[in-house]
């Protein structure tokens, strides 16, 4: 391509968040337009650049090699376009401090782990992190941005509100308790001791996790049975010591799996429910620190 059009410009940036988002739908919501404009605009961009960037499948869509390839490229060069306008911008600098809220579960499990590398990166830049309750107020402004889990139905988008996480669920559990039961067999549901998250989101049912899996997996069981935890991490633990099986969200589970501590014999399957980030306030601090996230994000 000899020349890169303003509409394969328009589309790649488009592309950049359904790749991102892993959905057409979310990618219209964030970019306020209809599905299938994002579907046609995408369909476009595979005929101008001569090669598939998703595979379309019942249960949503995935990169193709050459999309994960593109998706590096054009997402690494709108972070650093982002950079410089705001490096340009008279009387904006990165420094400051930004007040985050968040769930512990992901504060633990996601966050902390990685904090290290955004000091290094933005040294003068300081996150306080609030992650006092398993359930977080999105709608509470004495903080400058806000990480929630919610279902995707229940979320009110607009210009402050994207989604950071698409989540999946999978079943988790120690490797001496997956001994014990043949995972493929319906019995085994019957016998194995679940451990639930009984809050992921506000006014959620407590079985509400393992009542989806069961019904998405075609099983029957008794989702109401196990043992019952206000916090993901919390069940994760349980599940690692031995306890029982618990539903996990894969972008919690961490290194945990190829350690060893914590197996599944399943395939994640999507959650319809993902991390979104609330922003109550403007400044070039937030600025880095959510483009900071997104690279963390970054297949």
């Amino acid at each position: 391509m000899s020349a890169v059009k303003g509409s394969v410009l328009a589309a790649l940036a488009t592309f950049n968040i359904a790749a991102r988002t892993q959905s057409f739908t979310r990618a219209a919501t964030e970019l306020h337009v209809t599905t299938g404009a994002v579907s046609q605009q995408i369909r476009q961009l595979e005929q101008q650049l001569g090669f598939a960037v998703f595979l379309r499948h019942a249960r949503g869509i995935t990169l193709t090699e050459q999309g994960q390839q593109l998706y590096q490229v054009v997402h690494r060069s709108l972070q650093e376009i982002e950079a410089v306008i705001h490096a340009l911008q008279p009387g904006l600098q990165a420094e400051g401090e930004i007040r985050l809220k968040l769930t512990p579960s992901f504060a633990f499990k996601w966050l902390v782990p990685r904090l290290h590398d955004f000091y290094q990166q933005f040294p003068e830049i300081n996150v306080q992190t609030f992650a006092d309750g398993a359930l977080v107020d999105s709608q509470n402004t004495d903080c400058d941005l806000v990480i929630d889990y919610r279902r995707d139905d229940d979320i009110q988008m607009d210009s402050q509100t994207s989604l950071l996480l698409a989540e999946f669920l999978l079943p988790v559990m120690s490797p001496d308790y997956q001994t014990k039961f043949n995972w493929q067999q319906p019995q085994a549901w019957k016998a194995a001791t679940l451990l639930h998250d009984a809050m992921p989101w506000r006014n959620a049912e407590r079985d509400t996790e393992w009542r989806y899996w069961f019904d998405a997996m075609q099983i029957s069981a008794d989702s109401r049975r196990g043992h019952f935890f206000n916090r993901t991490d919390m069940a994760m633990a349980a599940a690692e010591a031995g306890l029982g099986v618990a539903m996990a969200r894969q972008a919690l589970i961490g290194d945990d799996v190829s350690k060893g501590k914590l197996v599944s014999p399943f395939s994640p399957l999507p959650a319809n429910a993902g991390y979104y980030l609330i922003r109550h306030r403007q400044s070039a601090a937030i600025d880095c620190f959510i483009r900071w996230l997104e690279d963390q994000l970054a297949p």
